[in-house]
């Protein structure tokens, strides 16, 4: 049995280690990104501790049903307390607080803003926490891939609903999947993603399930609200979160982190062919931005670069000559779609 659980163990490991991590790193945000406009319509129809519960309990027993069919052995001791810990933080303390400040009338584009320095806040932690280094390239790549997210929520942004209180849970959501994304790679990523996942998904749902009891337990049972929950299920937990583990298992935590920095540019995409929202030329030129803040905080080589050198390095990109940021403002916003 015990042969039969490290050949099942190391099945998936074998098999995410033949895909390039480009590709892993793609398939991650792009996945990652459908979950916005898929809250969005879930709480339509739900109250938010309410769906994260739903959420994350069905992944929690998903997650523990592959892990037994795949006879996969379950983290014990410390192993089991770190897999809890990262899922109190990166999936019950970061989607708590964030749903909380949005029902409570914090505005969305302010939240993508500040989560959107969540590869900055992890890099700093990481140099101060560990001594991890932050080279030139990364630091230009975090200044262009926080450009890319204002532009693609700046028209959105305002000042105004809420309190201090729900400004105060924005912050707390920043800072727990910092440090959470932190201490998964430091101390909980070389369990199996099956029960590692499967621990850190119960975990929260613990965590939540009071405050969903205070809600009452309120949903309906449209066929749009099932619809988005089982999408949030299937295709962001248990796709996009399995991603993220094998991504932080295989690479350094501040290149998965900068990652991060293509969610709001690629959500405002996702968002106008299914909700239909505006598509305007500065969130189309937000993912450009964004997509070159991540290349060079991403390709970081083995010697210190100036930033005058790195700026030299990237002018020289293919299609990069003669380029500026000026175009930005004659993009045009591809044609519309029906909605859905």
């Amino acid at each position: 049995m015990t042969n039969l659980g490290n050949r099942a163990s190391a099945a998936p490991r074998a098999a995410a280690g033949a895909v390039p991590a480009g590709v892993l790193g793609a398939a991650f945000v792009l996945l990652w990104s459908t979950g916005y406009p898929a809250a969005r319509i879930a709480l339509d129809h739900s109250a938010p501790f309410t769906l994260l519960v739903l959420r994350f309990g069905g992944a929690g027993l998903i997650f523990a049903l592959l892990t037994q069919l795949g006879g996969v052995a379950w983290p014990r001791g410390r192993a089991a307390l770190h897999s809890a810990v990262v899922g109190s933080l990166q999936l019950g303390l970061q989607f708590g607080t964030l749903y909380f400040a949005a029902a409570r009338g914090v505005n969305v584009g302010l939240i993508a803003l500040v989560i959107g320095t969540m590869p900055i806040v992890t890099a700093l932690l990481g140099r101060a926490w560990f001594g991890e280094a932050i080279r030139p390239r990364q630091w230009l790549g975090f200044a262009f891939g926080f450009g890319g997210v204002a532009l693609a929520v700046g028209e959105s942004l305002h000042l105004g609903g809420g309190g201090a209180a729900e400004y105060l849970a924005v912050l707390v959501g920043l800072l727990a999947i910092s440090v959470g994304t932190l201490y998964q790679k430091r101390h909980a990523s070389d369990v199996d993603p099956r029960s590692g996942l499967a621990l850190q998904h119960l975990a929260a749902a613990a965590l939540l399930l009071p405050l969903a009891a205070w809600e009452g337990f309120r949903f309906d049972t449209s066929p749009a609200f099932g619809a988005s929950l089982a999408w949030v299920i299937g295709v962001n937990s248990l796709s996009a979160f399995a991603l993220f583990f094998v991504l932080l298992r295989r690479g350094a935590v501040n290149q998965v982190a900068a990652l991060f920095f293509l969610m709001p540019p690629v959500t405002a995409v996702i968002d106008y062919f299914v909700l239909g929202d505006s598509l305007s030329a500065l969130k189309v030129c937000g993912i450009a931005v964004a997509a070159l803040g991540v290349y060079l905080a991403t390709r970081v080589g083995s010697v210190e670069e100036s930033p005058a050198a790195i700026l030299r390095t990237s002018a020289s990109l293919p299609g990069a000559k003669g380029a500026t940021l000026a175009p930005c403002a004659e993009a045009k916003a591809p044609p519309r779609a029906a909605r859905p």
